[in-house]
Formats: C-alpha cells, sequence, structure tokens
C-alpha cells in the first residue's frame, strides 16, 4: 500500500509499520518518509492494532492536552501504555515522546501516559533565540543503539530538560539543555522531526526500523513486563 494511500483498516502484518493516527498529527511527512524507506505503512486508531503492531509509530504535532483527549475517547491510552512499559518497539516523534510523561506545562492538570516520571517544559526565550525552536540544532548522545550525534530540524516549544531515570538520553541545547531523544529497549522517543531531517533523519528512522526488528522477535504482545 502506499503510505499518502494509507487508510484507517483493521488487522496487523508482519514487516508492516502501523502510525497512530492522533488527530493531531502531520502525517503526510512521516508517511512519506517511512515510504522512502520501502516500509509498508498503515495508519489505525484501533486499540487492537495498537496492541498488536509489530512495530508502531506515535507522532504528533499540536497540544498535549488535546492529543491526551483524542487518545482516551479513541481506546488508546492503557494499549500504548502497556506497550511501552514493556519496551516493544516503538518510535514516537515531536509531541508523541512529549506524551510519554507525566504532565505538562503546555497542559496543567492533564495527566499524561504516565510512562516515565518526568514533567515536559516550555522553553524560555532570550537574545537570539525564540520560542518556538524552529530549524535546525545539534543532537549530542553516546551510546545510542539508534543515532548517532547529528543535526536536526526542530519546532517545539517544550521539552524534558532532564533524562528520565531508566532511560539514555541524547541532548540538544538551546537557552538550556534538553532530551533531543530517550530511548530504552524498543522505544525511541525523538523531540525532534527524524522525518525532516535529511539523511541524518532517515539513519536514524533506518536504524529504529531495523533494531526493531531484532527486538520484535525477543519482545512479543503478552510477554511479562518483568526485568523490563
Amino acid at each position: 500500500m502506499n503510505a499518502t494511500e494509507a487508510s484507517l483498516t483493521s488487522g496487523t502484518r508482519p514487516g508492516e509499520v502501523c502510525v497512530v493516527a492522533t488527530g493531531s498529527a502531520n502525517l503526510a511527512s512521516v508517511l512519506a518518509a517511512l515510504e522512502r524507506l520501502g516500509v509498508e505503512v498503515r495508519l489505525t486508531d484501533r486499540a487492537s492494532d495498537v496492541s498488536g503492531a509489530t512495530r508502531l509509530v506515535l507522532p504528533g504535532v499540536g497540544a498535549f492536552g488535546a492529543a491526551m483527549r483524542t487518545l482516551h475517547e479513541r481506546g488508546l491510552v492503557e494499549p500504548l501504555r502497556e506497550r511501552l512499559m514493556e519496551g516493544r518497539p516503538t518510535l514516537c516523534i515531536c509531541l508523541g515522546m512529549q506524551l510519554l510523561a507525566r504532565e505538562s506545562e503546555e497542559s496543567p492538570g492533564v495527566r499524561g501516559l504516565g510512562v516515565m516520571n518526568a514533567s515536559v517544559r516550555r522553553l524560555e526565550p532570550g537574545q537570539g533565540r525564540r520560542v518556538p525552536q524552529l530549524g535546525w540544532n545539534r543532537v549530542e548522545c553516546v551510546g545510542s543503539a539508534y543515532l548517532s550525534s547529528g543535526w536536526a530540524y526542530y519546532a517545539h516549544s517544550y521539552a524534558l530538560t532532564e533524562t528520565p531515570a531508566g532511560w539514555l538520553g541524547a541532548t540538544t541545547e538551546y537557552g538550556v539543555r534538553f532530551c533531543g531523544a530517550i530511548e530504552r529497549r524498543g522505544v525511541l522517543a525523538c523531540q525532534f522531526h527524524p522525518e525532516l531531517s535529511g539523511p541524518w533523519g532517515a539513519g536514524v528512522i533506518r536504524s529504529w526500523l531495523e533494531r526493531s526488528t531484532e527486538m520484535a522477535r525477543e519482545v512479543a504482545p503478552g510477554l511479562s513486563r518483568e526485568g523490563r
């Protein structure tokens, strides 16, 4: 199926990538990036697909509160939380990364997925530094299973300013040092947009696809969380 023609259907197939239709994402660029890498892609808003997908992408552009409301309305909160806690192959992009947190300053009183004990903070403007951050910035990382240091494209006003316990983080400087990406087992969450980050970003997605294929063999649906 051509990614640009992907539709909301049920049932997952081995090897395909399911992209969650959050209602707040710029899906076209994500679908196109996956298609360029030769991946079969399908949009879904079904809890059964979120639970059963071999590989899942959680994209997001928009407000934290609105995205969480949509996930609740579609019954996706618990399936997402379960697969993320199990460390099953999931790529979270921009707002999709922020949703993993307990809460965000953007939407006071709204609870996130809470798979990590962290809060999302607003970036502060400064001399020569506007918020939102729109443009290229350097990502620095050591020991990542998915990415090397490089230049990434950002479009955001909020970020995690500390690496959550139990996660490996890559960092970016923009007035303060914040998490450009975090990872744990099969989960890679990027504050930047890999689908808009040129060859380097394509390499990040390719690395996740390759590693997630390996991870999918050992982290299967229904596997115990013990040791995660």
